[in-house]
């Protein structure tokens, strides 16, 4: 299709303005955490921790708001493929970073060495995989034995993070179990796309309770903060 035919539809149109909201959303959020951060550990890496979400991100979903407005080709497709990748290592950093702002938040708790390592080895080699030119990140086949793999031990490292803030549960009454519920939600909406989106589009329409998870990450730190 041309794009000088091109007419953007409704849920396009939609799908680009919840995710050009989500993008404005981190970085007002980042620029928050980090103006009333006060030199606080915990908000400080609560900063970095959305910078990497939305600059993440960003390399995906800004190729898709411009696939809105002025239809596909194949810089888009190119810069789509290369942003996901993108995005898969950034949110692999980003799971990394919440088990740091879980060690400043709950000092008085030792993380135990065995779910330490999981979270550390699993996204090691998860960054590894993502990095493979094998995973044909460009194209619409993709590599499905290389996206089995790489999300296989991205819920590793998720599971690693989730028994951090169960082991804390609602100690210093910040209500933390919260970010067990925002986890799993966010797990359970993004690996069924990332393995069936191909062949069931619809699946795809998961990504937004998944991003709105991520938000809610990002909104329990601000409710501490404040």
């Amino acid at each position: 299709m041309g794009e000088e035919n091109y007419k953007p539809k409704m849920p396009d149109i939609m799908e680009a303005v919840f995710d050009a909201g989500y993008l404005i959303f981190d970085l007002v959020a980042a620029i928050l955490f980090f103006v009333f951060s006060k030199g606080n550990t915990v908000f400080v890496l609560y900063g970095i921790l959305t910078l990497t979400l939305c600059g993440g991100d960003a390399f995906h979903l800004v190729p898709r708001i411009l696939r809105t407005i002025h239809g596909s080709n194949d810089r888009i497709k190119k810069q789509l493929g290369i942003g996901l990748q993108i995005s898969s290592i950034t949110m692999t950093v980003f799971y990394i970073i919440l088990m740091y702002v879980w060690k400043y938040t709950f000092p008085d708790l030792k993380a135990p060495a065995a779910v330490e390592a999981m979270i550390w080895i699993s996204a090691i080699i998860r960054i590894v995989v993502c990095v493979l030119p094998q995973n044909n990140w460009c194209t619409d086949e993709g590599n499905m034995k290389l996206s089995v793999i790489r999300n296989a031990v991205f819920a590793v490292t998720g599971i690693g993070v989730i028994i951090l803030y169960a082991i804390s549960g609602n100690a210093n009454d910040y209500h933390m179990t919260r970010m067990v519920a925002a986890i799993l939600i966010s797990f359970g909406c993004y690996l069924p796309v990332t393995l069936f989106s191909k062949t069931k589009p619809k699946v795809g329409l998961l990504m937004i309770p998944k991003t709105c998870a991520y938000m809610w990450i990002i909104a329990m730190g601000l409710q501490l903060m404040f």
